[in-house]
């Protein structure tokens, strides 16, 4: 039993030296792990970063592989596309004197995305790995009324589920931005409630701004945006405008001019969690458990939609 003054989460990463912080659903999900990262390194531990990649990787030079499917980017890697979140987070990490390396996981079914993060753990010896969402979709059981966007996210999670050996957790940032894809927070919360009576949840933290890892977040966070001005991160800009204070309908860039946001202090909450609780409590892990292709475990997914009962969304009093 931990103490109140303490933070669970950290307290369970307090023994590991070597640590993997990964990001589960792709595109800029990295980014959300950032401040565990930083706040890690700055205690002296030994942290790698890795990212489920949306990016076209089999355009990469061949000494950048490490394993099938697991690829080492840093701020020289050549491959031409603007698009390349892993490539411009190792250059922001690089300008601001941290090593600037990140691995890079093709998007993938669980069978290789597995070997991939074994050869990521063998190779550096991993005693203790966090994946991260940005957004709640990974807290989803699957007969929720809407999903957001699971594949990524659960096929990260099955594949990390059967690797024995590190101490394997999950963290969630961005407390309300799935809304947009269609997710209920009022079950988001019922899914948490459920987790910490079967022994799961680790507990809630901030991000708060005026923390050194707060501000180097914010500063990441606008570096993307300037870098990949046609696509940057809806997720982590509402994280890094809830981090600052901001409220509301926050603008941030064009691609959210038909919605209204709600930028609130709830988006730059961490909640935390045991891996292992996140699998057993996913009602259709065993559906993905031997697919090789994403589009193998979509199909699984809609295919195990179509038979539950899903619950009615469930709506927080105002």
């Amino acid at each position: 039993m931990t103490s109140l003054h303490t933070n669970p989460l950290f307290d369970r990463l307090d023994s590991a030296e070597r640590i993997l912080v990964a990001g589960a659903g792709g595109g800029f999900d990295i980014y959300a792990g950032l401040p565990i990262a930083l706040s890690l390194i700055h205690r002296n531990k030994r942290v790698q970063l890795a990212n489920l990649s949306f990016s076209a990787l089999e355009g990469l030079p061949l000494d950048s592989w490490l394993a099938p499917d697991l690829a080492v980017i840093t701020p020289e890697t050549s491959l031409h596309q603007v698009y390349f979140p892993e490539r411009t987070l190792a250059q922001w990490l690089a300008l601001h004197g941290y090593p600037g390396r990140v691995h890079a996981l093709s998007r993938t079914g669980v069978q290789p995305l597995r070997d991939a993060y074994r050869a990521l753990i063998e190779r550096y010896d991993i005693d203790a790995v966090v994946l991260v969402d940005g957004g709640t979709d990974i807290l989803m059981r699957g007969d929720e009324s809407g999903l957001g966007t699971p594949e990524e996210d659960l096929t990260s999670v099955a594949a990390l589920a059967a690797i024995e050996g590190p101490d394997r957790l999950v963290v969630s940032i961005g407390f309300g931005v799935d809304a947009y894809h269609g997710v209920s927070h009022g079950l988001v919360l019922e899914n948490i409630a459920a987790l910490d009576r079967d022994g799961a949840y680790l507990g809630a933290f901030s991000v708060p701004r005026t923390t050194r890892e707060g501000a180097l977040f914010v500063d990441a966070v606008a570096h993307a945006q300037e870098h990949t001005p046609d696509h940057p991160s809806i997720v982590n800009g509402s994280i890094a405008a809830a981090v600052r204070g901001e409220f509301g309908d926050v603008r941030f860039t064009s691609r959210t001019g038909n919605s209204e946001l709600f930028i609130n202090p709830l988006m730059s909450l961490y909640f935390a969690f045991e891996l292992e609780g996140i699998a057993r409590n996913c009602l259709y892990l065993d559906r993905i458990e031997h697919t090789h292709l994403i589009r193998q475990v979509s199909s699984a997914i809609e295919t195990f939609r179509d038979e539950v009962l899903q619950r009615p969304p469930r709506q927080i009093p105002h």
